[in-house]
This record gives structure tokens, C-alpha cells and sequence, in this order.
């Protein structure tokens, strides 16, 4: 369901979440992360994203420490999980979006726990045929993969683009504010 009027791209109104950093640094135990978590919003989901403790020793190669790098994630996910479920409850009904957590150590990052959200679109043949040469040329399993993986690639080559329109978004949603209360 659309909302008209004030923020008018937005969907339905979900408290806000401008405050997400704040309460996770104050809430997260101290020894989990090397510092401040990375957290990023959006209507449906807060994803939690942490440093783990650089892994100490030698490994015979990058595929050792990859492995060794996966393996702390994997470790962290296991003996942090009751603790994790209990924060994400308490902030799932704080700010009424799921919670989805991950790590990450050197250059491993993982994951988990995050969601596939569906999102429905109308797409001309031009556009179709475009999803259809990514499926035939093994790129994507199906067109819906073939969206997701073309949204990802728009994604990291208009961050500088996105970052801009976001920040004229909420300038937008200011001034609004500030209006005549038309109601």
C-alpha cells in the first residue's frame, strides 16, 4: 500500500530507524565486535554487520585462511545465536522490521539469517529480453535471479548517485515537515 502525502515514495509507515546505530552499540556486548558495527536499513530489515578479532598464526595459503576466516564466522553464529535471537526480538519490536546479522574477519565477509523480499514489476519485451540473455547465457537461473543480480551491479556502479538522491530525498522529507499542515 502506497502512502500519499508527505514522503510519497515511501511505503507504508514503519517507525523510524534513524537511531538503529546507537541503540545496537549501546545494547551489543562489548567483546563481540573489534568496533562499531555497520548497520544498514531499509523498510523490511536492519542488518547487523560486525568486525571479528583478527585471527592470529600462519597459514600456508589464502585458501587456509579463507577457510580459517569462515571458520571464526561460523564459530561466532553458534555462540553468540541465543544472545542474538533475544537482541533481534527486542529491536524487531522496537523499530517492527526484521533483524538479520553477519561478520566478517580479513577478507571473508558472511551473512545469515537475512531476507529475500519479493518484489513484483511489469517489464516490457526490451526488458525481458535482457533477463532472458542473462538466463540463457548461464549468468542467472531465472529471470528473477537475472533482477536481482542486474539491481546488485546497478547498485555498486551508482552508489555515488544513490548516496546523492537519498540525501535529497530526506532534504524533501524535511522541508515537508516544516510546511503547512494541509490536514
Amino acid at each position: 500500500m502506497r502512502m500519499h502525502g508527505r514522503g510519497g515514495w515511501k511505503q507504508a509507515e514503519v517507525p523510524s530507524a534513524d537511531d538503529a546505530a546507537g541503540w545496537f552499540a549501546g545494547r551489543l556486548p562489548d567483546d563481540w565486535f573489534t568496533g562499531a558495527p555497520e548497520i544498514t536499513v531499509d523498510r523490511e530489515e536492519i542488518l547487523v554487520v560486525g568486525e571479528l578479532p583478527p585471527l592470529s598464526g600462519e597459514f600456508a595459503d589464502d585458501a587456509a585462511r579463507a577457510a580459517a576466516e569462515s571458520g571464526r564466522i561460523s564459530r561466532f553464529r553458534e555462540d553468540t545465536r541465543e544472545q542474538r535471537i533475544e537482541i533481534a526480538r527486542q529491536a524487531e519490536h522496537r523499530y517492527r522490521r526484521k533483524v538479520a546479522w553477519g561478520a566478517r574477519i580479513g577478507g571473508t565477509r558472511e551473512l545469515f539469517t537475512t531476507l529475500s523480499v519479493p518484489v513484483m514489476t511489469r517489464l516490457r519485451q526490451p526488458e525481458r529480453l535482457v533477463l532472458d540473455t542473462l538466463v540463457d547465457a548461464g549468468v542467472a537461473r531465472s529471470r528473477s535471479e537475472a533482477l536481482a543480480w542486474a539491481v546488485r551491479l546497478v547498485g555498486e556502479h551508482a552508489e555515488s548517485w544513490l548516496t546523492e538522491l537519498r540525501t535529497a530525498m530526506s532534504k524533501v522529507d524535511d522541508l515537508r515537515t516544516k510546511g503547512p499542515d494541509l490536514g
